[in-house]
């Protein structure tokens, strides 16, 4: 099997190109080849697969096993890899992903190599139930929930995977480690949650850390980054295009008011090739 290494921001992809479909032991092998001591090591396994709806269709699984619905980091590795390996040359393209439908996804080409990736993540779901999770609401905002004695209050977000948003004073120096799992596997959450903690630090910046479902502590989460955007948006704590500085690097984030889609800018990166 050949692959190739690739990251966005540090969320980091073993990506495969040339199946007709998932092998049926997918889940296993993305365990075993994500292992960053035994594998190749990956916060998720990626493949390039045929489309009827779309120029090209993108299945994640994380490193756990389970299969994830959406990833915007992922989809700017997919989108540079089909450029860059000639599987297309188009500059506007489409991707067809599980949970988020059909992406539109446009190439910033320099010297014949994608260097910036602007998708079009879709429109925000907001609805407490169909992120899902336990909250009958139109919109889940700064809803208390309670760990271990500790309360905090989430905004919750589906970008065609479920988010939820907690404000913090300092989510560079917040202990992920001891709080993401608790949260992520809270029963609140009936399919778990990604979980983003936040600071907002202008109109236009917020600082956020994530520890993303089935995969924990990440350098970046591209749909997190979305969510995060939206919550603020929805808290009045910033604009409705903002940078979000993420571990790896920065996303430059906007809710457009016109078409209600939340649009995504950011880079990905080849690491290296390999056959295993």
């Amino acid at each position: 099997m050949n692959f190739t290494k690739m990251h966005g921001l540090g969320n980091d992809f073993i990506i495969v190109a040339g199946e007709q479909a998932l092998p049926d032991n997918v889940a296993g092998l993305a365990e075993s080849l994500c292992n960053r001591f035994f594998g190749i090591g990956a916060d998720g396994l990626v493949y390039i697969l045929p489309s009827e709806n779309a120029d090209f269709r993108m299945r994640i699984i994380n490193s756990d096993g389970s299969e994830a619905e959406q990833c915007g980091n992922a989809i700017r590795c997919v989108a540079k890899y089909v450029y860059d390996n000639g599987l297309t040359n188009q500059k506007e393209i489409t991707v067809e992903t599980l949970g988020a439908g059909v992406q539109k996804v446009q190439l910033t080409v320099e010297g014949g190599k994608v260097q910036k990736v602007r998708v079009d993540m879709g429109e925000p779901i907001l609805n407490g139930l169909q992120v899902p999770t336990t909250v009958d609401a139109e919109r889940v905002i700064e809803h208390p929930i309670e760990v271990d004695g500790r309360e905090f209050k989430f905004t919750a977000v589906s970008m065609g995977n479920p988010h939820c948003v907690i404000y913090v004073d300092d989510a560079v120096g917040f202990d992920l480690e001891t709080w993401g799992p608790k949260l992520e596997t809270h029963p609140m959450f009936p399919r778990k949650i990604n979980v983003e903690f936040a600071t907002v630090n202008s109109r236009t910046q917020a600082d956020m850390r994530v520890w993303e479902r089935g995969a924990g502590p990440t350098l970046a989460c591209g749909t997190g980054a979305c969510a995060t955007l939206v919550a603020s948006v929805l808290t009045g704590a910033t604009d409705r295009t903002a940078t979000i500085s993420l571990k790896g690097g920065d996303l430059l984030i906007e809710w457009n008011e016109n078409d209600n889609h939340v649009y995504m800018t950011g880079p990905a990166a080849e690491v290296f090739r390999g056959v295993l």
